[in-house]
C-alpha cells in the first residue's frame, strides 16, 4: 500500500519512478542548484536512483509533493532522522515560482512537522538554509524555525561565498501553537 498524506492544499505521497523527469528538469534550473547546493547537474536515471535506493532507508522518510488533483509540484523528506536522540532534517523544495507563494509549501513543512514530532516522536527538527536565499530564510521563521548558528561562508555556488544558515523547530515550540 502506497504511503500518502492528504492536506487540503497538497498530497504528500510515495514517491514513484515515472517522479524522476520532473525533478531531473527543475534540479538543473541555476536557481534551484544554487538554492539546493546542487554541484553537478542531473539526469532522470539519477533521479530514479534517489527515488528507488537513496531515498528508501531507515533513516529518511521522502515525499513527492501533488496538488489534490495529482500534478507534481515538488518534494518534502525527514533525512538523517536519529531517534536515539530525537532528532531530525527537513527538506522541502517547490521549484517553480508559478506554484510558491500559494500556501503549498506551508501546508507541505506542516504535515511534516506533525510526522516528525508525532509518529516518529522527535524533539527537533533542523534545516539549513543558504543565507542568500533570504526568501526562504523569512519563510522557515514564518513557520516558527529559529536561527540558531551561522557557518560563515560555509557555502560557495558559482563563484561565490554565502553563510549557511542553521536553523530549527522544537517539539514544545511546535505544539504550543
Amino acid at each position: 500500500m502506497e504511503k500518502e498524506l492528504k492536506g487540503k492544499k497538497v498530497v504528500l505521497r510515495e514517491q514513484r519512478e515515472e517522479d524522476a523527469k520532473f525533478f531531473a528538469y527543475w534540479f538543473n534550473q541555476p536557481r534551484i542548484m544554487f538554492q539546493c547546493g546542487f554541484t553537478e547537474k542531473t539526469d532522470e536515471e539519477t533521479e530514479k536512483k534517489y527515488i528507488n535506493e537513496y531515498h528508501q532507508t531507515d533513516d529518511c522518510d521522502w515525499y513527492t509533493i501533488t496538488t489534490p488533483d495529482g500534478n507534481i509540484i515538488g518534494e518534502t523528506g525527514l533525512l538523517r532522522m536519529f531517534p536515539a536522540w530525537h532528532q531530525t532534517d527537513l527538506t522541502i523544495i517547490i521549484p517553480d515560482p508559478e506554484k510558491q507563494h500559494r500556501g503549498y509549501g506551508t501546508e507541505a513543512v506542516s504535515m511534516m512537522l506533525d510526522l516528525a514530532f508525532y509518529r516518529y516522536q522527535m524533539n527537533r527538527v533542523s534545516i539549513g538554509v543558504v543565507g542568500l536565499n533570504t526568501e526562504a530564510l523569512e519563510f522557515y521563521k514564518k513557520i516558527g524555525f529559529k536561527q540558531e548558528g551561522v557557518m560563515e561562508q560555509g557555502y560557495y555556488y558559482d563563484g561565490e561565498y554565502s553563510d549557511f544558515i542553521m536553523m530549527r523547530i522544537l517539539r514544545s515550540e511546535w505544539l504550543a501553537d
